[in-house]
């Protein structure tokens, strides 16, 4: 099957959608969905839930994929070459049939948008969709050559990023353009700002991506940006973790109802601090680990805030459980509330050093 292209006249389409909402509102799961929106909703699934992405007019699944493959050496052994997960070795075949095979689950199991922040993730997921794009959304970011770099915090210079991230990955448009900027974004000027959002509405006049935003871990930047610039951030990335909670005031989720923003929620484990095991299918704890990300899930859902969390999978069997989390009841009962408040807490005494700021999204 050919790839979806989107032509000028449907770009001209989103933005009528995106001007007026979507009527499901913004707590709809698939039975808020009639017969005639079901058919508009890419990639449905009976057994899937979907809500609206804020103002964009698209309909995205209640959990979506991340892009981070933090643990898969478990499941593709000797594949990291330096520290970690960033120095993965994406061209090897192994790595590359794991991707394909999550990617094919997530579709199988009516997930409908991935979100990949990094030059490698973009590879990889444009490769494991080839043929296939109809099926998912996909989310873009290069960081490396984005806000974090001094080198690229001008229009030009974003926009060239982009220019030359799509050609790379052989994307002719991208379906959400999210600037990765510092995680503390307030570090960022105004004038900063100012470049990345006169890009960012750039590539949508371009009809280079359909809709825009940005990641940020500074929750009154964020704020600050969307109350600025209502017309170019559609979506937000930011963290949020089976630990978080919302402010009773200010807080960062009342920002985004208001403006209508979608937000996809990263981190919804901790990085993994969540649970007790590696992740290997065959370790000891991996039940337990299941019911914890599951229990996670259900919570997370419960903030209509939260278009989605996007928790990195490494295997087929992890996409099925978060799938049967969408399933399961969603309002924690009391026994449930206590075993992932437990969880919760064994969580953060869990975090590496390098993750202790995570602490911060306790309250959002």
């Amino acid at each position: 099957m050919a790839e979806k292209k989107i032509t000028r006249r449907e770009f001209v389409r989103d933005g009528a959608m995106a001007a007026v909402g979507i009527a499901a509102g913004l707590t709809g799961g698939a039975s808020a969905f009639g017969a005639d929106d079901k058919a508009k909703i890419l990639n449905y699934n009976e057994d899937m839930e979907y809500r609206p992405l804020g103002k964009t007019g698209l309909t995205v699944s209640a959990v979506c994929l991340g892009g981070h493959w933090k643990r898969v050496e478990v499941m593709v052994p000797g594949l990291f070459k330096g520290d970690g997960w960033l120095d993965a070795d994406i061209k090897n075949s192994a790595f590359m049939k794991n991707r394909t095979e999550v990617v094919s689950r997530c579709i199988e199991r009516g997930m409908n948008h991935i979100d990949a922040c990094t030059i490698e993730e973009v590879r990889t997921y444009s490769a494991a969709l080839k043929g296939r794009r109809d099926k998912m959304y996909l989310g873009c970011s290069w960081y490396q050559n984005e806000m974090r770099n001094g080198d690229f915090r001008t229009k030009e210079a974003l926009l060239r990023t982009l220019d030359e991230g799509m050609k790379e990955a052989g994307l002719d448009y991208v379906d959400l353009w999210r600037i990765t900027m510092h995680e503390q974004s307030g570090q960022h000027t105004e004038g900063e700002v100012e470049e990345m959002m006169k890009a960012l509405e750039a590539a949508k006049k371009q009809g280079k991506a359909r809709f825009t935003g940005f990641s940020s871990h500074d929750r009154p930047h964020i704020q600050w940006m969307i109350e600025k610039y209502p017309q170019i951030v559609d979506v937000v990335v930011t963290p949020y973790t089976a630990n978080s909670k919302v402010l009773r005031k200010d807080s960062l989720c009342d920002t985004l109802l208001k403006y209508k923003v979608g937000c996809f929620g990263i981190k919804p484990f901790a990085s993994n601090s969540l649970f007790k095991g590696n992740s290997a299918p065959a370790n000891p704890q991996a039940e337990e680990d299941d019911r914890r990300a599951r229990l996670a899930i259900r919570y997370i859902l419960c903030n209509r805030a939260i278009t989605a969390p996007i928790p990195g999978l490494i295997s087929a069997q992890q996409v099925d459980n978060v799938a049967l989390a969408v399933k399961e009841r969603r309002q924690l009962d009391k026994e449930e509330a206590a075993e992932l408040e437990k969880a919760g807490t064994e969580m953060w005494a869990r975090l590496p050093e390098d993750y202790q700021w995570l602490k911060e999204w306790e309250y959002v």
